[in-house]
């Protein structure tokens, strides 16, 4: 047998410890160095926080740059006699230009997310951030078709803002379609990624399981805060589906799971917004939606 094999190898035949008296963790040598030096488990997740902080900054300046490029393209070819006021007065009017910046700024951290976790970290992409696509997954895009109708009673109760930004995004037939597509796809997407892929399991790690699914829910909700106004009804409402969201990754250990339960309540809205209506052709009954 090896030496390492062993813990007590070279103590000679005399020593004798009662268990009370071996002390907790590794094995030790007499001269203090482990006994076992094999490979080390990862720790879960492998990047830190300030890994998600960089991911948070760059999303921002992604999204700010990608709204310069677009004001620069827009001043240039499209109002070259309108002053820079008054051509993001004009970008601000077009949904279809928010959309692209999001789908810009989405590809771009989703390529960083990657890059981080196999090129630093050496790891799996997603059985780092615990991807795990469940069994029976029918089970959670009607989870979150029914989370869309138990929020939707709430909403009667709590004061819900008459206009919010969200509503431009529902001018047009064109811009119901992309929304909606974005909705079910790249939005959620993203979101699960970074609030229950590398947000949550940092903040699990640091102050355990209940503080984490609250403050990732909160934090979720604040996001959507400009959307909905600032509307504080409103923004408690996605508290809440953040909160259902972050339990469901909770309990079942996977982003699949939450991602499927966010589809599913999305794609609830968008059906009910195409109905109401008519297929997007009658786009001025979208506003009785978002009050």
């Amino acid at each position: 047998m090896h030496d390492d094999d062993n813990p007590q190898a070279g103590a000679g035949p005399f020593l004798t410890v009662s268990p009370a008296e071996i002390p907790a963790g590794p094995p030790l040598r007499l001269d203090g160095t482990p006994a076992y030096t094999g490979p080390q488990l990862p720790r879960d997740p492998v990047w830190s926080g300030w890994d998600v902080l960089l991911i948070a900054v760059l999303a921002i300046g992604c999204l700010l740059l990608t709204q310069v490029v677009l004001l620069i393209i827009a001043k240039v070819w499209f109002f070259p006699h309108a002053d820079l006021a008054e051509t993001g007065l004009r970008l601000s009017k077009q949904p279809k230009l928010a959309l692209l910046s999001m789908f810009a700024m989405y590809g771009a951290v989703a390529f960083y997310m990657v890059r981080l976790v196999r090129g630093k970290y050496r790891a799996g992409f997603l059985a780092a951030i615990r991807w795990n696509f469940p069994a029976r997954s029918w089970r959670f895009p009607l989870l979150g078709v029914g989370m869309m109708f138990a929020l939707g009673l709430l909403e009667h109760i709590l004061p819900m803002p008459k206009d919010v930004p969200f509503e431009q995004f529902f001018k047009t037939p064109m811009d119901a379609y992309l929304t909606s597509l974005f909705a079910v796809s790249l939005g959620p997407l993203m979101e699960e990624l970074f609030f229950r892929g590398f947000l949550y399991p940092v903040l699990l790690r640091r102050t355990g399981i209940v503080p984490a699914v609250l403050f990732t829910s909160v934090l979720f909700g604040l996001l959507h805060s400009m959307q909905l106004a600032y509307a504080w009804g409103a923004v408690l409402v996605i508290v809440l589906v953040g909160l259902v969201l972050t339990s469901v990754r909770a309990a079942t250990g996977s982003v699949a799971a939450s991602l499927l339960v966010h589809i599913g309540y999305n794609g609830a809205l968008m059906l009910i917004a195409a109905v109401q209506t008519d297929g997007f052709r009658h786009m001025e009954k979208a506003a009785v939606l978002f009050r």
